[in-house]
């Protein structure tokens, strides 16, 4: 069992100390307060982690570091008098209150302060009085206070703030315009009406929503108030003022309503699950306009290098392999034999048989780490004869590949598992052997150095991927990623420095990891951040969604495909509020309204299906907390959808040229 208050005295050594937080009333209050108390059920065994966890009321309990850093810089000291805004689940106000003398704190949701209220009374915290209402107009009747600290960003520093400051008091504040343009400041009061501001850096807070902060609708509040921004609209009409329709995917005005991101080195294209008919259409029906229309060369999609390689083979009318099998022969076969990924491909052909210049045609190149879906069957397969408790506990593992997945302990169970200590060099000398013999064709081809190249990386990535990704967790969700997004940059590299890429791939992979779960909670990464990163605004992420339909999809890993009702979208998530605008298909530009914009800011629920869906654990199993407007630059909906059609005998084409990728 999980020690937890050696895990306490871990997370202030390693997380804390070792990153610069000095003030010793600050780590010794953060060593006595149990943050397990201030957490989730099912969630203590990651209280100690460095990152926020969920809450309730879409919020979430901020990471350590920051917590003890706000509190260093606000100089917190015994027999001080504090106020903090935005109390949350009560976890600063508690380790406040272990060095004030009096902490005053207030929460603008009902819900979260009266859980607070009663993990203070349950921990004999009396020094703490807590209270319902707008933290922006501070609590005038306590003032002046020695310091205060504020856990959401203002558009400014509410001036209510700064005069129940008491001379020499420090006001702790993130502020900024823009959501990834914020600033932490602290600020002194120096005199009567004079303060001195000091900015300690950039960080990341929801929304200050309050009278001298941001109001509800995403304007400023009160004499701030932002000319056109239009006060009292619900979320759902003010998405459906916002959303501009989606024509037919064979209308060209489809295509041209994402001419605002042809600028752009690379746009991310996502999907809400694998296996859903419009996502693919959507994306090809937007690809075709930006490769005929744009100039666009790369076409890289979540599929492993050798399986796209025939493919890439076919729509640019090259040379078969000799030794190439037919690819996306393996789990989940959906995913990219379907019938409409086969009409874009030979789209392409058709598109590039015009194109007389080599290097102006539109190439098909795949981003995963190869034969990851075969290796994983050996695992599995492996793990049946020896040991099929843990056998089960790697297909539960194997069927969430994805960091959204609600419950935890999932990636604990594996490692506490004997069968996997036991069963582990085994399992990876046998996902050796099996990259080694399967990469041994493609290794012999050396027509083209990029594809020589790229599979020499493959094996050095591969490798180290199937030896990490036996006990889950970030860093082999982060080492896969990170070689997809090392896949583009060399793409871009080889096609020259003009050229530009369209990138499919889940949601999960193109939306900024940093504004959701997976970021906050887990320290992982995907593409669409790293893209950001390097590519700031010339990357342009674009996701997509639905209310309900059919889908393709297993309900265990390795199983069999089976076309699965979609359950209404929840009620608390962002696909709610789309479903509730009444616009049954449309492109929503996150970043055209503003008032929309700071209305979204806030964390909600949002549906991630993979190749895998079980909708009697959809809330666990397919939800997450994400910033929509963080996350994308813009987002697709459809609100009913439909299954993608796996290809069949009845799609053989007699006299298919010998390239041809699909033939059964």
């Amino acid at each position: 069992m999980l020690d937890l208050s050696k895990a306490r005295d871990r997370m202030v050594d390693i997380h804390l100390a070792r990153r610069g937080v000095r003030d010793r009333n600050v780590l010794d209050a953060m060593r006595e307060v149990p943050r397990e108390k201030f957490v989730d059920p099912g969630f203590e065994e990651f209280a100690y982690e460095d990152g926020a966890l969920p809450i309730g009321q879409s919020q979430t309990i901020s990471q350590p570091y920051i917590v003890a850093l706000m509190l260093e810089a606000a100089e917190v000291k015994p027999g001080d008098k504090v106020l903090e805004v935005g109390a949350g689940s009560g976890y600063a106000a508690a380790v406040m209150s272990r060095i004030a003398k009096k902490v005053y704190a207030i929460e603008r949701h009902a819900a979260l302060a009266e859980a607070a209220r009663q993990r203070f009374d349950r921990l004999g915290y009396a020094n703490i009085e807590l209270r319902v209402g707008d933290g922006t107009k501070g609590w005038l009747e306590a003032a002046p206070f020695d310091a205060i600290l504020v856990a959401a960003a203002g558009p400014s520093t509410p001036q209510a703030l700064k005069d129940q400051l008491d001379v020499g008091g420090r006001l702790v504040i993130p502020v900024g315009e823009e959501p990834r343009n914020q600033r932490l400041l602290k600020i002194t009061r120096t005199g009567g009406t004079t303060f001195e501001e000091e900015d300690l850096g950039a960080v990341m807070f929801v929304p200050l929503v309050g009278e001298q902060g941001w109001a509800e609708n995403g304007s400023r509040s009160a004499t701030n108030h932002l000319p056109g921004h239009t006060v009292g609209r619900s979320l759902p009409e003010m998405i459906a003022a916002a959303a501009e329709h989606l024509p037919g995917f064979d209308d060209p005005a489809f295509g041209r309503l994402f001419d605002r991101f042809a600028d752009r080195r690379v746009v991310l294209l996502g999907e809400a699950s694998h296996g859903t008919s419009e996502f693919y259409r959507a994306r090809a029906a937007i690809t075709r306009h930006l490769i005929e229309r744009h100039g666009f060369t790369i076409v890289a999609v979540e599929a492993d290098w050798p399986d796209a390689a025939a493919v890439d083979g076919y729509v640019r009318h090259r040379p078969a392999r000799e030794r190439a099998e037919l690819p996306f022969q393996r789990f989940p076969t959906w995913m990219w034999r379907n019938t409409d990924v086969a009409a874009f491909t030979d789209w392409m052909r058709q598109h590039n048989e015009a194109v007389a210049d080599p290097e102006r045609q539109a190439g098909f190149y795949g981003l995963d780490i190869y034969n990851m879906r075969s290796s994983i069957a050996a695992v599995l397969a492996y793990l049946d004869k020896v040991d099929p408790e843990a056998a089960a506990v790697a297909r539960e593992r194997y069927g969430c590949l994805t960091p959204w997945q609600r419950e935890p302990s999932t990636y604990g169970r594996a490692v506490l598992t004997a069968g996997y200590r036991k069963c582990e060099q085994a399992v990876i000398d046998q996902c050796r052997e099996l990259l080694a013999s399967r990469l041994e064709y493609t290794l012999q081809d050396g027509e083209s150095f990029l594809d020589a190249a790229q599979n020499a990386r493959l094996v050095a990535s591969a490798e180290r991927y199937y030896r990490i990704m036996y006990y889950g967790g970030a860093e082999s969700w982060n080492l896969r990623d990170t070689h997809m997004f090392e896949t583009l940059e060399h793409l871009l590299e080889a096609r020259g420095p003009q050229s530009k890429a369209v990138v499919w791939a889940h949601n999960s992979h193109i939306g900024d990891a940093r504004y959701t779960d997976m970021g906050a909670m887990r320290d992982e990464l995907n593409i669409g951040q790293l893209c950001r990163e390097r590519f700031g605004d010339q990357a342009a992420l674009i996701g997509f969604g639905t209310h309900t339909g059919t889908v393709a999809a297993a309900t265990d890993w390795d199983g069999d495909m089976e076309i699965k009702r979609v359950r209404p979208s929840h009620r608390d998530s962002y696909e709610r509020l789309c479903h509730d605008s009444g616009v049954a298909r449309f492109l929503l530009d996150l970043g055209r309204e503003e008032a929309l914009r700071r209305r979204l800011l806030e964390p909600r629920l949002e549906r991630f299906i993979g190749v895998i869906y079980r909708p009697d654990s959809e809330l666990m199993s397919h939800y997450a907390d994400a910033s929509l407007p963080q996350q994308f630059d813009a987002f697709v909906w459809f609100d009913e959808t439909q299954a993608v059609i796996p290809l069949g005998p009845e799609h053989a084409k007699p006299g298919a040229p010998d390239t041809y990728p699909f033939g059964l």
